[in-house]
């Protein structure tokens, strides 16, 4: 008995002195705002990849937006705004691409790098946005429906000591 007392003992001290996560993992967490449901919560490592794609309701595009897990934060590191007749797509400047979200019309950005420490998606009603992570596809308006609201964050393995 107190052998199994004693084992339980070091089993407890372990368990908490040891963190869920390693140090160059993270979770990203896809959760509705309104309600605070989690969606997924996936464990990931630096320099994987986030892909959301939608279709953009202004300019009747599919786009595909790319994102690297980086210390705490997303890395955007590309965007499509895919031409409808399979075109290669003109390139653009990174600081360009401001412009061109509103104005429209099928580009790409490469090697552009954008920092964001949470991603807010407001679903629209033409827009059907998909995540893919840790190879999951997650439909966001089967999710919160037409009108609601996915915060996409990350957060670092110290957030889980």
């Amino acid at each position: 008995m107190l052998l199994r007392i004693i084992i339980i003992t070091i089993y407890i001290i372990i368990s908490c002195s040891s963190p869920a996560i390693s140090i160059d993992e993270f979770i990203v967490i896809i959760s509705d705002k309104d309600t605070g449901r989690i969606i997924s919560s996936e464990v990931t490592k630096l320099g994987e990849t986030i892909i959301l794609t939608w279709r953009n309701s202004l300019f009747n595009l599919e786009v595909t937006e790319t994102y690297t897990i980086g210390d705490t934060f997303f890395e955007q590191t590309g965007v499509i705004f895919h031409d409808p007749y399979g075109k290669p797509e003109p390139v653009i400047k990174a600081e360009e691409i401001d412009d061109f979200y509103h104005t429209g019309g099928p580009f790409k950005v490469a090697n552009m790098s954008r920092a964001f420490k949470k991603i807010v998606f407001r679903i629209g009603e033409v827009g059907n946005p998909v995540i893919k992570l840790k190879g999951k596809d997650i439909n966001l308006t089967s999710q919160v429906g037409f009108g609601g609201v996915v915060i996409v964050e990350i957060k670092g393995s110290s957030h889980f000591k």
